[in-house]
């Protein structure tokens, strides 16, 4: 039986001038309440530029329907992250379902920002538990 076919998600923003302390803030809460309510997603980690005044976000999906769990409520979590960040551009590995695959095309048109798609997962493994 082959492999579901994995995607990463990695988003970049550039933050407000001022913003970066109560982005830290809603970014821990945000990632706490990720973390109890999305189970199916694999990854979802952040990191903030040397000059601190971009950061981006890395999400990590064992298949398509991983992410789709994951979208959902997506728009309202953007819209209260926006008083932070600004979208600077968006990754997308691998092969999302249409509906949230549109719904990215959308996003990045409405923000101007830039959308990279590399759809063909070539080789490579996820290994979400690492043994001792």
């Amino acid at each position: 039986m082959p492999m579901a076919e994995p995607i990463v998600f990695v988003s970049h923003f550039s933050i407000n001038e001022g913003a970066l302390d109560a982005l830290r803030r809603y970014t821990e809460e945000t990632t706490q309440e990720l973390e109890r309510d999305r189970p199916r997603t694999g990854v979802f980690v952040s990191f903030i530029s040397d000059d601190l005044t971009s950061a981006s976000f890395i999400h990590v999906f064992s298949d398509a329907e991983s992410m789709d769990a994951h979208v959902q409520g997506a728009e309202e979590r953007s819209k209260a992250a926006y008083e932070y960040i600004k979208p600077a551009g968006w990754e997308i590995y691998g092969r999302p379902s249409e509906a949230t695959m549109e719904m990215f095309r959308q996003a990045a048109a409405g923000t101007g920002v830039g959308l990279t798609v590399e759809p063909d997962f070539l080789a490579g493994f996820l290994r979400l538990q690492i043994p001792s």
